[in-house]
């Protein structure tokens, strides 16, 4: 999709920006910006990693106030 929007990103631009909008950081779309290849391969991993590890603390944070919320009501 990228590739017929913006001419100028290969695959690895996309993946980095996809990576980074489904985490919720911004999108990296600034041309000055000179990354390699495996900096943007790293960069969309750690950016999926982290998102993924915030959604799991919040998740294990929640848990006992939820459920320590819905048990009183029973």
């Amino acid at each position: 999709m990228y590739k017929f929007t913006v001419p100028d990103f290969d695959s690895y631009d996309s993946l980095l920006n996809t990576s980074m909008i489904l985490s919720s950081m911004a999108p990296v779309i600034d041309v000055n910006i000179v990354l390699t290849k495996s900096a943007k391969v790293f960069a969309s991993a750690y950016a999926l990693f982290s998102g993924l590890t915030f959604i799991s603390t919040i998740g294990i944070i929640i848990a006992p106030i939820a459920y320590r919320f819905f048990t009183g009501f029973i």
